[in-house]
């Protein structure tokens, strides 16, 4: 009687396992060796701490960049990243997904640089099927260049959500009932680069790069990507990506606080209306 509770004991523990593998998300990262490739910028580009640490400089001659190995078609990606200090005035620190060719879909994080003591600018946009234009600017509610600060896009068939230390700041649904391309079937890789952007980046290119306080230098670490299968997408595993009513307070608390410009607002730029995002939405 004793062994057939402990046999039954075991097997139940079996079971009860596989439940869970099945209900798990797939997940990849923490190891920059592993996961990503240096390429562009010479040795300004720099993987160290055992993979665990990225480094990405600016100079003078030359910015650099790195991109992942793998692609991924929906997912959560998180990245911590310490931008640039001091005066970052001119310079670019992208972090983004994109896909190949002259209909490529994309998914953009874009750190605008400033002088010293002002604010850094948080860009945000959307293309799909090689349409972008979908801007939205922040600023951030912290010293982005203190301390690491993670910074993720859940991308599913519904919506694509940008978050900064998991707080949602901007949410683009899926339009494609009232004719609004959605990415959704091209895989993406995810890239980032250092560059010098002091035509534009600025003030609009009023601040140009002060060369003499280079090499300009970004920091990477707790890459982190969450994938799931389509049958897991079927079942609805995904609802922990959901916004809860705490997180629509939270987007709902930085859009009202630290949004800075969105395109659908933007009168000016759309004189005889808006996108049809922008209605629907």
């Amino acid at each position: 009687m004793g062994t057939l509770r402990i046999g039954c004991s075991k097997m139940l523990l079996v079971m009860f396992a596989t439940i869970l593998m099945g209900c798990c998300m797939v997940c990849h990262g923490g190891n920059f060796y592993q996961d990503f490739d240096l390429t562009w910028g010479g040795n300004r580009a720099k993987i160290f701490g055992k993979g665990q640490l990225l480094s990405l400089s600016l100079d003078r001659v030359s910015g650099s960049g790195f991109q992942s190995k793998k692609e991924y078609l929906f997912g959560r990606i998180d990245m911590q990243l310490k931008l640039v200090a001091g005066n970052s005035a001119g310079t670019v620190t992208a972090y983004y997904l994109s896909s190949q060719g002259p209909t490529h879909d994309e998914i953009d994080f874009e750190f605008l640089g400033n002088v010293t003591g002002q604010p850094y600018i948080l860009h945000t946009n959307v293309f799909t099927q090689g349409k972008g234009g979908r801007e939205q600017q922040f600023y951030l509610w912290f010293d982005p260049t203190k301390n690491f600060h993670t910074y993720s896009i859940i991308w599913k068939p519904q919506h694509i959500i940008f978050l900064v230390d998991n707080t949602p700041i901007r949410v683009f649904k899926n339009g494609e009932s009232i004719g609004v391309a959605f990415p959704k079937k091209q895989p993406m890789k995810i890239y980032s680069s250092l560059w010098n952007a002091d035509d534009w980046a600025t003030r609009g290119g009023l601040v140009k790069t002060d060369w003499s306080h280079a090499p300009f230098t970004a920091y990477y670490r707790n890459f982190n990507a969450q994938t799931f299968t389509a049958s897991q997408f079927n079942d609805g595993k995904w609802q922990s990506q959901e916004l809860d009513a705490y997180g629509r307070r939270r987007l709902r608390w930085v859009q009202k606080n630290f949004m800075i410009y969105n395109y659908c607002t933007d009168y000016k730029r759309f004189p005889q209306g808006f996108p049809a995002e922008c209605r629907h939405f």
